[in-house]
């Protein structure tokens, strides 16, 4: 073969490499959403910020799902109507398209039939569908806006929930470092991110883990090899099925952006990553990592974080004379 040649078939070779690699990793890299509805996505935008969606009128989505925190609210437990405690830790709406349901549990099957469930309930939102129907059809500009969405300005929860769910399609973080380094990058990881990488895969944390959301696609026990001990009363599928095989059985997280969505685990247990990745090691894998092989675990783990979604804050149609007014202070 010529030189030329030779070197030609070398650089194909190399280009062909990158992709192949990528192709046997058990995480895949975020993509841009795509597909889109454009209208619908701006209502649902304005809806996930809007307080009036609370019967206190100060509660939003974003309360607990704070774009600017990870998607999360960086507490144990949220706070609902009237300072009330949730009953669990809030999960982040970032990459929540990759769930295979949403909640903890799975109660819901995909973000439209989440996105109703925090609205009504009393200790959330607490604000009865057809009321915040009703505030909603009653302010113009909301009015117009599904108008030019759908054709005619009807206000149905179908609706509502199926704009605050194409909303949060859009809310992905494509670009992380590790993104980078599987699309050939070798340079967009350090030493040690690789190392808590090729841990991360040794120690068979992907058998839960994977996917683009690296997590999010299946159900665990929580306690697979020790038991999870929590005073937290929250039993995972079981309050759903009523079998005990599902007793502390959750959706497995997303680990993307884990860093930024503290305190972990559906209590909101651990504090720290470093206290995850112990904990994790002992419950699920019996295993004791070292501090040098938690080191790089939590190196790697930071490198999932990806680009936040940027956007101007919504501006928020006015209440009209008629729309029905909050009651913040009441029961």
């Amino acid at each position: 073969m010529q030189p030329l040649a030779t070197l030609k078939a070398l650089a194909a070779a190399v280009a062909l490499s990158a992709p192949l690699a990528q192709a046997v990793e058990p995480i895949a890299p975020i993509e841009p959403p795509t597909g889109v509805n454009s209208a619908k996505a701006a209502i649902g935008k304005q809806l996930f910020f809007d307080p009036r969606l609370s019967k206190s009128g100060f509660l939003s989505c974003n309360s607990c799902h704070n774009l600017s925190m990870g998607g999360s609210d960086n507490l144990p437990s949220s706070i609902g109507h009237g300072w009330q405690q949730g009953p669990i830790n809030s999960p982040t709406v970032l990459n929540a398209r990759y769930n295979v349901a949403q909640f903890w549990d799975g109660r819901a099957g995909d973000l439209q039939e989440q996105a109703a469930g925090p609205i009504a309930n009393p200790k959330e939102m607490a604000m009865p569908h057809d009321l915040a129907l009703e505030v909603i059809a009653s302010i113009p500009g909301y009015l117009e806006a599904f108008a030019a969405a759908y054709g005619d300005e009807a206000v149905t929860l179908e609706r509502v929930t199926e704009t605050i769910a194409e909303f949060e399609r859009t809310l992905v973080t494509p670009g992380a470092p590790f993104d980078r380094w599987l699309q050939g990058d070798e340079a967009a990881l350090s030493d040690d991110e690789k190392a808590g990488y090729a841990l991360f895969k040794d120690s068979g944390c992907t058998a839960c883990h994977n996917g683009p959301a690296v997590g999010g696609g299946m159900f665990q026990k929580m306690g697979l090899v020790r038991p999870y001990e929590t005073d937290n009363p929250a039993q995972g599928r079981y309050a759903l099925t009523g079998k005990e095989s599902d007793r502390m059985v959750f959706k497995v997280p997303t680990l993307r952006n884990v860093e930024l969505t503290y305190p972990y685990f559906h209590d909101g247990g651990a504090e720290t990553l470093d206290e995850a990745v112990r904990v994790m090691g002992r419950l699920q894998l019996g295993r004791e990592f070292s501090d040098s092989e938690v080191a790089q675990l939590v190196a790697f783990l930071k490198s999932l974080t990806g680009e936040l979604p940027q956007f101007a804050l919504p501006v928020l149609p006015p209440s009209a004379p008629d729309t029905p007014r909050p009651n913040p202070y009441g029961p």
